[in-house]
């Protein structure tokens, strides 16, 4: 327990930030992947083109205002107008609450948690994409209510809360948002006709007759969705699923980036328009902004992207009873310096991915 009482002393300055809990709102939240739809963008170039898929995009996909409190603004970290780099926060929620109304209130506190948060980090000088996956179990502190999962900060808040107690973990700003509801990979696995991925761990879905062989296997509807969500199938629960996750959206980037997707424009409105409707984005990261986020990363390998999830400190249970990941100080703190000084790359090589 010892572990667990340093982290419970763990706090940072988002404890200082207050939440204002927002009207509830009706959305849909689905994201095929910020790391996809930027590097889809950036091949398909510029013209008529792509002035049509962005506003396909733009009218289709919904967007979620971060209304923070001049007081909360202020408590923000401090991004210096010379860092160019980018952070985009992932989240993956899981609408099959019956409740959409309240499930898909996504601006103020809601009844469910988020299943999967990944850290997208972006250098200035735009040569390399970092994906790091965060176990939502990791028990921090949530700003305004103590201890608790990370991912209960959605429940609690909503997004600006998660968004709030990320930036106070790290002590670095959150520059966007975007949202996945693994709904959306059945959709988006569907228009693709199917995703091909190698999988690296034969399993049977928890309570169904999906068998998922050990090798190349072919993901379509409701077995690519619940592909992406088991957990309860593996040892390491949360981790393997965040490997599988990982796996599936790289198989669906690599497949719409193919010469099949991108030379048939019907097939590629088509998943546009089948994939949109389920997408959220903040406010200020729309496809225009994707465009040109993704001119700059136009170079960039899919294949070489860094992907890989944050250490934690080992299991433990808090005081009323929950399995919890405990915070690695030591990997917080090594984190939080490579975001601010734009150095991840050498944190990778001093910290390789086990």
């Amino acid at each position: 327990m010892n572990n667990l009482n340093r982290s419970e002393s763990f706090t940072s300055r988002s404890a200082r930030y207050g939440v204002e809990r927002k009207r509830k709102r009706r959305m849909r939240g689905v994201l095929l992947s910020v790391v996809a739809v930027v590097v889809v963008v950036a091949a398909l170039g510029a013209g008529f083109y792509v002035f049509n898929l962005q506003h396909k995009f733009n009218s289709k996909s919904n967007s979620v205002a971060i209304n923070y409190t001049e007081e909360q603004q202020s408590l923000r970290p401090v991004k210096s107008p010379d860092d160019g780099s980018m952070n985009i926060l992932m989240l993956g929620v899981d609408h099959a609450d019956e409740n959409e109304t309240e499930s898909t209130a996504l601006d103020g506190a809601v009844s469910q948690r988020s299943d999967s948060m990944m850290l997208v980090h972006i250098p200035e000088d735009r040569k390399q994409i970092y994906v790091m996956s965060l176990v939502r179990d990791m028990w921090v502190d949530v700003p305004g209510y103590g201890q608790h999962k990370l991912n209960a900060a959605v429940e609690l808040g909503g997004i600006p809360l998660l968004m709030q107690t990320v930036e106070g973990l790290f002590d670095t700003k959150v520059d966007h948002v975007a949202m996945i509801d693994f709904a959306g990979f059945r959709e988006l696995s569907t228009a693709l006709g199917g995703v091909k991925v190698t999988n690296e761990i034969p399993f049977t879905a928890n309570d169904t007759d999906y068998f998922y062989p050990k090798g190349e296997i072919t993901l379509e509807g409701d077995r690519a969705l619940r592909f992406v969500r088991e957990r309860k199938s593996f040892s390491d629960g949360d981790y393997q699923r965040v490997k599988n996750q990982r796996t599936f959206l790289m198989a669906a980037v690599n497949q719409m980036l193919s010469n099949d997707t991108l030379t048939n424009p019907t097939k590629f409105y088509n998943i546009v328009d089948k994939v949109s409707p389920y997408l959220t984005f903040d406010s200020e990261f729309d496809a225009a902004t994707m465009v040109g986020l993704g001119m700059q990363l136009k170079n960039v390998d899919t294949e070489e992207l860094e992907m890989f999830t944050m250490p934690t400190a080992g299991s433990s249970t808090s005081p009323d009873g929950q399995s919890i990941e405990l915070v690695s100080e030591l990997a917080v703190a090594q984190i939080s310096e490579a975001l601010q000084t734009d150095m991840m790359a050498k944190y990778l090589e001093d910290n390789p991915p086990q």
